[in-house]
């Protein structure tokens, strides 16, 4: 029987498999899996991308360009950079799906071998629990003060770009109630006027970042020194080296560049 065209998300680690053609760097799309799929690697499925089957696997060692000289591994954030953005959001889907794959191979209630009951689902034969991928919701907020925009460099940033303040959600907390107490523990300022801007997915491994806009209201800035090495206010005229546009951080900077409030 003949098999269906599909695009195949190969990983090795966080790097994923790429392939040159004739308009740029790709995913592998083809019958067959581009790479031999090595013993004791699960074949995911993961959806659909152009009306075409999307699926994932890992590998145990990287291919190297001497095996095949058009095909190509890299970092799963720095493929932003080369492939069209349906096909990163989907390696990014895949990164997730992969990772939560090896971080539920056995209950960790009975230490017994899960079960697969679904694509993106397994469970415990002896206790009956059910695993799902879990996502960690983090929030990030754009705040102004007046003509100039708050911006933070946090101590595990590489590079010396800055960024905004941005945080986890904690249990019981809502992502309204979030934004103000990051922005109180990093900053030490209040902000009002807090309005949602968007979201985007964060497969480094498995978040989602919910992006909102402020204004600030009070307060003197007092950084917290554990997370924190530098922030201030800044003006257009004297904007500091900014994130890349694969961020949510980029998205709100770019807004307040284009629109100013």
């Amino acid at each position: 029987m003949k098999q269906e065209q599909t695009f195949w998300f190969v990983f090795y680690k966080d790097l994923v498999l790429l392939e040159q053609q004739a308009d740029g760097y790709h995913i592998p799309c083809g019958q067959e899996p581009p790479v031999k799929v090595p013993v004791g690697s699960t074949i995911h499925y993961i959806g659909e991308m152009q009306g075409i089957p999307c699926k994932t696997y890992n590998l145990h060692t990287p291919i190297s360009g001497e095996e095949a000289p058009e095909r190509q591994m890299t970092g799963l954030r720095a493929s932003y950079d080369f492939l069209p953005f349906d096909e990163y959001t989907m390696a990014g889907k895949a990164f997730e799906i992969l990772n939560w794959d090896q971080n539920t191979r056995y209950c960790p209630s009975c230490g017994v071998p899960t079960y697969k009951i679904s694509d993106i689902g397994k469970k415990c034969p002896q206790c009956r629990q059910e695993f799902y991928p879990h996502i960690s919701p983090a929030i990030i907020v754009r705040i102004t003060k007046g003509d100039s925009v708050l911006m933070v460099r946090a101590k595990n940033f590489r590079g010396t770009y800055y960024g905004l303040v941005a945080g986890f959600l904690e249990a019981g907390e809502t992502l309204e109630e979030c934004v103000h107490r990051e922005v109180m523990e990093e900053t030490g300022i209040r902000i009002k006027n807090l309005k949602y801007f968007g979201s985007q997915p964060w497969p480094y491994p498995s978040g989602v970042m919910i992006g909102f806009t402020a204004e600030y209201e009070s307060g003197e800035i007092k950084l917290q020194e554990e997370e924190l090495c530098a922030g201030a206010f800044f003006t257009k005229a004297n904007l500091p080296e900014i994130p890349s546009k694969l961020s949510l951080a980029r998205k709100l900077i770019d807004d307040w560049l284009e629109n100013p409030e």
